[in-house]
Protein backbone atom coordinates (compact mmCIF):
# COMPACT_ATOMS: atom_id res chain seq x y z
CA UNK A 1 0.00 0.00 0.00
CA UNK A 2 1.61 3.05 -1.13
CA UNK A 3 2.01 6.21 1.50
CA UNK A 4 -0.58 8.69 1.23
CA UNK A 5 0.82 11.73 1.35
CA UNK A 6 -0.79 14.82 3.02
CA UNK A 7 -1.60 18.04 0.60
CA UNK A 8 -3.27 21.37 1.14
CA UNK A 9 -5.77 22.45 -1.59
CA UNK A 10 -6.60 26.38 -2.31
CA UNK A 11 -10.43 27.09 -2.83
CA UNK A 12 -11.72 30.04 -5.15
CA UNK A 13 -9.95 31.66 -8.19
CA UNK A 14 -6.43 30.69 -7.18
CA UNK A 15 -7.35 26.90 -6.83
CA UNK A 16 -4.63 24.23 -6.59
CA UNK A 17 -2.87 21.66 -5.02
CA UNK A 18 -0.12 21.63 -2.75
CA UNK A 19 1.94 18.44 -1.74
CA UNK A 20 4.07 18.50 0.93
CA UNK A 21 7.38 16.54 0.99
CA UNK A 22 7.12 14.75 4.12
CA UNK A 23 4.29 14.00 6.02
CA UNK A 24 4.18 15.58 9.64
CA UNK A 25 4.83 13.65 12.91
CA UNK A 26 2.17 14.78 14.42
CA UNK A 27 -0.72 17.72 14.76
CA UNK A 28 -2.89 19.04 17.29
CA UNK A 29 -6.22 20.32 16.89
CA UNK A 30 -7.38 22.97 19.92
CA UNK A 31 -11.02 24.00 20.51
CA UNK A 32 -12.09 26.29 23.30
CA UNK A 33 -15.40 28.24 24.88
CA UNK A 34 -15.87 31.95 25.86
CA UNK A 35 -17.30 31.79 29.01
CA UNK A 36 -18.42 35.31 30.97
CA UNK A 37 -17.62 35.84 34.36
CA UNK A 38 -20.22 37.74 36.74
CA UNK A 39 -20.06 38.22 40.32
CA UNK A 40 -23.23 38.15 42.66
CA UNK A 41 -22.79 38.47 46.17
CA UNK A 42 -19.75 36.21 46.77
CA UNK A 43 -20.11 33.97 44.22
CA UNK A 44 -19.40 34.14 40.97
CA UNK A 45 -21.82 33.17 38.22
CA UNK A 46 -20.39 31.64 35.08
CA UNK A 47 -22.42 32.46 31.72
CA UNK A 48 -21.50 30.60 28.38
CA UNK A 49 -21.07 33.30 25.46
CA UNK A 50 -20.10 31.91 22.66
CA UNK A 51 -17.77 28.62 21.23
CA UNK A 52 -14.47 29.30 19.09
CA UNK A 53 -12.83 28.15 15.99
CA UNK A 54 -10.23 25.66 16.12
CA UNK A 55 -7.03 25.62 15.87
CA UNK A 56 -4.51 23.26 13.76
CA UNK A 57 -0.83 23.25 14.79
CA UNK A 58 2.08 20.49 13.06
CA UNK A 59 5.30 21.31 11.78
CA UNK A 60 6.25 20.04 8.04
CA UNK A 61 9.65 19.06 7.01
CA UNK A 62 10.93 20.12 3.67
CA UNK A 63 14.57 18.89 1.87
CA UNK A 64 15.95 19.25 -1.52
CA UNK A 65 19.36 18.41 -0.79
CA UNK A 66 19.40 15.11 -3.45
CA UNK A 67 18.02 17.45 -5.56
CA UNK A 68 20.53 20.43 -5.20
CA UNK A 69 17.60 22.96 -5.67
CA UNK A 70 16.12 26.01 -3.62
CA UNK A 71 13.60 24.46 -1.11
CA UNK A 72 12.36 27.82 -0.54
CA UNK A 73 10.51 26.97 -3.85
CA UNK A 74 8.42 24.59 -1.92
CA UNK A 75 8.04 26.75 1.05
CA UNK A 76 6.71 29.32 -0.61
CA UNK A 77 3.78 27.84 -1.28
CA UNK A 78 2.90 27.53 1.98
CA UNK A 79 4.10 30.92 3.01
CA UNK A 80 2.22 32.58 0.22
CA UNK A 81 -1.33 31.57 1.63
CA UNK A 82 -0.73 34.38 4.62
CA UNK A 83 -1.21 36.71 1.57
CA UNK A 84 -4.31 38.44 0.83
CA UNK A 85 -5.89 37.55 -2.48
CA UNK A 86 -6.92 40.10 -4.85
CA UNK A 87 -10.55 38.72 -5.41
CA UNK A 88 -11.60 37.96 -1.83
CA UNK A 89 -9.69 41.05 -0.19
CA UNK A 90 -8.66 38.35 2.50
CA UNK A 91 -6.46 35.15 2.90
CA UNK A 92 -7.56 32.31 0.85
CA UNK A 93 -9.44 29.02 2.31
CA UNK A 94 -8.07 26.16 2.00
CA UNK A 95 -8.18 22.49 3.22
CA UNK A 96 -5.23 20.39 4.96
CA UNK A 97 -5.81 16.95 3.92
CA UNK A 98 -4.06 13.85 5.35
CA UNK A 99 -6.17 10.61 5.32
CA UNK A 100 -9.53 10.83 7.47
CA UNK A 101 -8.70 14.43 8.09
CA UNK A 102 -9.68 16.96 6.11
CA UNK A 103 -9.74 20.94 7.73
CA UNK A 104 -11.05 23.38 6.34
CA UNK A 105 -9.83 26.86 7.19
CA UNK A 106 -7.26 29.79 6.47
CA UNK A 107 -3.51 30.29 7.01
CA UNK A 108 -2.97 32.36 10.62
CA UNK A 109 0.86 31.68 11.22
CA UNK A 110 4.00 30.15 9.65
CA UNK A 111 7.05 30.09 10.60
CA UNK A 112 10.04 29.12 8.50
CA UNK A 113 13.26 27.91 10.52
CA UNK A 114 16.18 26.78 7.41
CA UNK A 115 18.53 24.42 9.10
CA UNK A 116 21.22 23.21 5.93
CA UNK A 117 22.13 25.03 3.19
CA UNK A 118 24.68 24.61 -0.01
CA UNK A 119 28.00 25.92 -0.10
CA UNK A 120 26.42 29.03 -2.24
CA UNK A 121 24.06 29.75 0.77
CA UNK A 122 20.96 28.39 -1.14
CA UNK A 123 18.85 26.50 1.63
CA UNK A 124 18.07 23.24 1.17
CA UNK A 125 16.11 21.80 4.65
CA UNK A 126 13.19 23.50 6.29
CA UNK A 127 11.05 23.33 9.07
CA UNK A 128 7.95 25.11 8.66
CA UNK A 129 5.56 25.51 12.00
CA UNK A 130 2.17 26.02 10.51
CA UNK A 131 -1.09 26.88 12.53
CA UNK A 132 -4.24 26.49 10.23
CA UNK A 133 -7.75 28.81 11.68
CA UNK A 134 -10.71 26.70 11.28
CA UNK A 135 -13.51 28.41 9.05
CA UNK A 136 -16.97 28.45 8.01
CA UNK A 137 -19.57 30.39 6.80
CA UNK A 138 -22.19 32.10 8.65
CA UNK A 139 -25.03 29.84 6.56
CA UNK A 140 -22.90 26.80 7.48
CA UNK A 141 -22.59 27.91 11.04
CA UNK A 142 -26.49 29.04 11.41
CA UNK A 143 -27.20 25.02 9.99
CA UNK A 144 -25.05 23.59 12.49
CA UNK A 145 -26.37 24.86 15.49
CA UNK A 146 -29.90 25.75 14.98
CA UNK A 147 -31.43 28.14 17.09
CA UNK A 148 -34.49 26.77 18.23
CA UNK A 149 -36.72 27.47 21.23
CA UNK A 150 -40.21 26.20 22.51
CA UNK A 151 -43.49 26.40 20.65
CA UNK A 152 -44.57 27.88 23.22
CA UNK A 153 -44.30 31.75 24.53
CA UNK A 154 -42.12 31.50 28.10
CA UNK A 155 -42.21 33.88 30.98
CA UNK A 156 -38.82 34.21 33.40
CA UNK A 157 -38.48 36.11 36.02
CA UNK A 158 -34.88 38.23 36.09
CA UNK A 159 -32.05 37.72 38.91
CA UNK A 160 -30.27 39.48 40.73
CA UNK A 161 -27.50 41.02 37.89
CA UNK A 162 -29.47 39.22 35.17
CA UNK A 163 -29.49 41.18 32.10
CA UNK A 164 -31.25 40.49 28.82
CA UNK A 165 -28.55 39.47 26.79
CA UNK A 166 -27.62 36.45 29.48
CA UNK A 167 -31.70 35.73 29.66
CA UNK A 168 -30.78 34.93 25.73
CA UNK A 169 -27.58 32.97 26.08
CA UNK A 170 -29.43 31.08 28.40
CA UNK A 171 -32.81 30.30 26.38
CA UNK A 172 -31.57 30.63 22.53
CA UNK A 173 -27.68 29.57 23.59
CA UNK A 174 -27.32 33.32 21.45
CA UNK A 175 -26.77 36.52 23.41
CA UNK A 176 -27.31 38.40 20.33
CA UNK A 177 -31.14 37.44 20.45
CA UNK A 178 -31.71 39.67 23.55
CA UNK A 179 -33.73 42.11 21.41
CA UNK A 180 -36.33 39.61 20.86
CA UNK A 181 -37.54 39.56 24.27
CA UNK A 182 -37.02 43.50 24.18
CA UNK A 183 -39.30 43.32 21.73
CA UNK A 184 -41.64 40.82 22.83
CA UNK A 185 -41.98 42.91 26.22
CA UNK A 186 -41.77 46.66 25.14
CA UNK A 187 -38.44 47.26 26.71
CA UNK A 188 -36.78 50.36 24.98
CA UNK A 189 -33.81 50.57 27.47
CA UNK A 190 -32.56 46.89 28.51
CA UNK A 191 -30.36 48.32 31.30
CA UNK A 192 -33.16 49.35 33.15
CA UNK A 193 -35.19 46.69 33.38
CA UNK A 194 -35.37 45.78 37.36
CA UNK A 195 -34.32 42.56 39.37
CA UNK A 196 -37.26 40.11 39.77
CA UNK A 197 -39.36 41.88 36.86
CA UNK A 198 -41.20 39.25 34.78
CA UNK A 199 -40.29 39.22 31.32
CA UNK A 200 -41.80 36.83 28.23
CA UNK A 201 -39.44 34.92 26.35
CA UNK A 202 -40.77 34.56 22.76
CA UNK A 203 -40.21 31.36 20.72
CA UNK A 204 -38.11 32.20 17.27
CA UNK A 205 -39.37 32.39 14.23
Amino acid sequence: MSLKKASIEVEGSSSKKIEVLFNPSEYSIDSENKYAFHTVSSDPITQFISGSTSLLSMELFFDTYEAGSDVRNHTKQVSELLDIDSDLHAPPVCKFIWGSLVFRGYMEKVSQRFTMFLDSGIPVRAILSVQMRSYQTVQEKLQAIPLQSSDRTKQRVLKQGEQLWMLAAREYEDPGRWREIAIANDIDNPRLVQTGSKVIVPPLV
